[in-house]
C-alpha cells in the first residue's frame, strides 16, 4: 500500500509586484532586495481575498487533475473539479495566515467553497513547515482507516495581509500564493510518501510570531492600535536557525532512505531566502541544480511555497515516476521538518 500524491494544483494572485514597483513606497532598492533574498517579484492578493479563496482556487486545479483535466477553460475546470470533489475525505490545510481566529477553520471554509461534502477539515499551524506535516498528518489518517482513500493537503497564505508595510526588514519577504495535492491510498509498491521528519524548537517561538490578537496578548477593550497585528521577525536568529534546519533535515532523510545525494532527483525547499539554501547547499557540498527554486517570482509564500514548486515542476513534465523527491520546510514555532516521495 502507498499514499501517492495524484494531482498538483496552485493559485496565485493577478497583482505582480516587482522590487522596482516596490521602492515606490518602501524605502530599498532592487539590488538590495536580490542580494540579500534571491526574490525579484511578488504576488499580492486584493482586499477582498481571503485565505480560503486562494486554498479554494489550488484544489480545484488539484481536483480537475485528479479527474483527468488538463487544460485551460475555467468552466471546463470547474466541472472537473465537482466531479472529483465527493472522493475527497480528508482536508488538511496549513496557513499563518486563515480567514477566522481560532474558529472556523480555514479548512471547513474551503470545504464549503469546493464541495467536498463527504470531507472532514483541520488546519494545522506549523508555520512555513505546515505542508511537511500535512502531508505525514493527511497520510497517517489515510493509513488509519479502510474508510478513507483521498486526501487534499492545501498550504494557503495571504502574508502581504499580515506585514508592517514600513518595517523594510520584512515587508519586502513576503507574497501571496495557494498550492495542493490530492492524495491517494493506493496498492503500488515503492511509490508516494515514504518517511517524514516532524521537529520543533519552541524555544525560538519569539524569533518569528504574529504578537498581538492570542490569549496571551489580547486586544483590550477601547485601545487604539497604531499597526495592526503584523509578522515580526528576527532576521538574524532565524536565517542560523534555517540555515542548520535544512542540512540536519537532509542528512536524516538521507540516512533515513538510505540515499545517497545521486539517487535523489530534485529536493523542494521551502522557498524563504535563496541565501539561506545556498548556504545550507554549500554545508550539504550538493550541486545547485538538485534544489528547485522559484522564489524570484513568488517570494516567501510560507505554507503554500513546496507545494507550489511542485505544481509547477509537475506540469512542466520536471518530475517522473519514480523520481525521488525531497522536501524540506522551516518556520514559525519554531518547526522544521521534510518528506521522502517516490513520485
Amino acid at each position: 500500500m502507498a499514499i501517492e500524491i495524484i494531482a498538483t494544483g496552485k493559485a496565485v494572485p493577478p497583482k505582480r509586484v516587482s522590487n522596482e514597483e516596490l521602492t515606490a513606497y518602501v524605502d530599498t532598492t532592487d539590488e538590495w532586495i536580490r542580494s540579500h533574498t534571491g526574490i525579484g517579484n511578488r504576488h499580492i492578493a486584493d482586499e477582498s481575498v481571503a485565505c480560503s479563496d486562494l486554498a479554494a482556487e489550488a484544489a480545484k486545479n488539484a481536483l480537475a487533475m485528479a479527474a483527468g483535466y488538463s487544460g485551460n477553460d475555467p468552466q471546463e475546470r470547474d466541472r472537473a473539479a465537482a466531479e472529483a470533489a465527493p472522493s475527497i475525505d480528508l482536508i488538511v490545510l496549513g496557513s499563518a495566515t486563515p480567514d477566522y481566529y481560532g474558529t472556523p477553520s480555514t479548512a471547513c471554509v474551503t470545504q464549503h467553497k469546493i464541495g467536498t461534502v463527504n470531507a472532514s477539515a483541520m488546519d494545522i499551524s506549523a508555520g512555513c513547515t505546515g505542508f511537511v506535516y500535512g502531508l505525514e498528518t493527511a497520510a497517517g489518517l489515510l493509513n488509519i482507516s479502510t474508510q478513507r482513500k483521498r486526501a487534499l493537503v492545501i498550504g494557503s497564505e495571504v502574508l502581504t495581509k499580515m506585514v508592517n508595510w514600513e518595517d523594510r526588514r520584512t515587508c519586502v519577504l513576503f507574497g501571496d500564493g495557494a498550492g495542493a495535492v490530492v492524495l491517494e491510498k493506493t496498492g503500488a509498491e515503492k511509490r508516494g510518501l515514504q518517511h517524514t521528519i516532524m521537529r520543533a524548537d519552541g524555544s525560538g517561538a519569539e524569533s518569528l510570531l504574529l504578537r498581538r490578537g492570542g490569549t496571551k496578548e489580547p486586544y483590550k477593550k477601547g485601545e487604539t492600535l497604531e499597526i495592526g497585528i503584523h509578522i515580526e521577525m528576527n532576521g538574524q536568529e532565524v536565517y542560523n536557525f534555517a540555515v542548520g534546519a535544512i542540512t540536519k533535515v537532509l542528512e536524516d532523510l538521507m540516512k533515513a532512505g538510505n540515499l545517497g545525494v545521486d539517487d535523489i532527483a530534485r529536493i523542494v525547499p521551502h522557498q524563504a531566502n535563496a541565501r539561506i539554501i545556498q548556504a545550507a547547499r554549500r554545508r550539504l557540498r550538493m550541486t545547485e541544480e538538485k534544489f528547485y527554486l522559484n522564489i524570484e517570482e513568488y517570494a516567501n509564500t510560507s505554507a503554500a511555497s513546496i507545494p507550489i514548486a511542485l505544481d509547477e515542476m509537475n506540469r512542466a513534465g520536471e518530475l517522473k515516476k519514480g523520481d525521488i523527491i525531497l522536501t524540506v520546510g522551516f518556520g514559525g514555532g519554531l518547526t522544521f521538518g521534510g518528506n521522502i516521495i517516490i513520485w
